[in-house]
C-alpha cells in the first residue's frame, strides 16, 4: 500500500477521550459529547495522548478511505466543541412586516412573517442556546452538528414558497460562523 491510511488525532491536555465499543465520549472545560461512530472494518483506538482511526480490511476500498477521514473529522470537531464551542450568527431580514421572535422551550417561534397570522416554528436541538439581540439571532453550543442543524431549522422555517425570491427576500439567514472562547 503506497499511502498511509491511519489518521492520528492528538488529545489536548484539558480534554479526556474515552472509547467504549462504538461509543466515543469527549469531555472538556465546556462539557461532554458522546457519539456512536462506527463503519465496517474501521477501528478507533486511544493510545496514550493520541486517537488513531484506521482500517483492518485486507482490501481497502475507496469508501473506507473516505470514512477514515470522516470519523477523524468528527472526533476533531468534538474536541474543538468541548474546548471552544461553536457559534452561528444569523440576521433577520424583512421589508414590510417586522418579524417577531421568541424562544419557547425547545423551539423558536417566528411571528408576523410576511404578515401571516399563524406563527412558524423552528426546533432547537438539546444543548443549543438561541439568543435574540435585536435583528440578530445567535445560535451557540458545543456540538457542531446540533448547532448547524438548529441554524438550518431556523432558515428553513422562514423559507418562502410560491413567491419570487428576487422580490421577497424576507427571512433569517446565516451571516457568520466562528468558535466561542474557552470557559475558564
Amino acid at each position: 500500500m503506497a499511502k498511509e491510511l491511519r489518521k492520528t488525532i492528538a488529545i489536548p491536555d484539558n480534554v479526556d477521550v474515552s472509547i467504549d465499543g462504538r461509543s466515543v465520549t469527549v469531555s472538556g472545560p465546556n462539557g461532554e459529547i458522546t457519539r456512536e461512530l462506527w463503519y465496517p472494518h474501521l477501528t478507533i483506538q486511544r493510545i496514550e495522548q493520541n486517537i488513531y482511526v484506521d482500517t483492518d480490511a485486507t482490501v481497502v476500498r475507496k469508501k473506507q478511505k473516505a470514512m477514515v477521514g470522516t470519523l477523524a473529522s468528527h472526533i476533531r470537531n468534538m474536541i474543538t466543541g468541548v474546548i471552544s464551542g461553536y457559534r452561528y450568527r444569523m440576521k433577520m431580514v424583512y421589508s414590510h412586516f417586522p418579524i417577531q421572535l421568541r424562544v419557547d422551550g425547545n423551539r423558536l417561534v417566528i411571528g408576523n412573517f410576511l404578515g401571516e397570522k399563524k406563527d412558524r416554528t423552528a426546533w432547537i436541538h438539546s444543548g443549543v442556546d438561541v439568543a435574540l439581540n435585536g435583528d440578530e439571532v445567535v445560535v451557540t453550543g458545543i456540538n457542531k452538528e446540533s448547532v448547524g442543524q438548529t441554524a438550518a431549522n431556523i432558515e428553513q422555517a422562514t423559507r418562502i414558497k410560491a413567491r419570487d425570491p428576487r422580490v421577497f427576500q424576507d427571512g433569517i439567514y446565516v451571516v457568520g460562523k466562528d468558535l466561542l472562547e474557552a470557559v475558564n
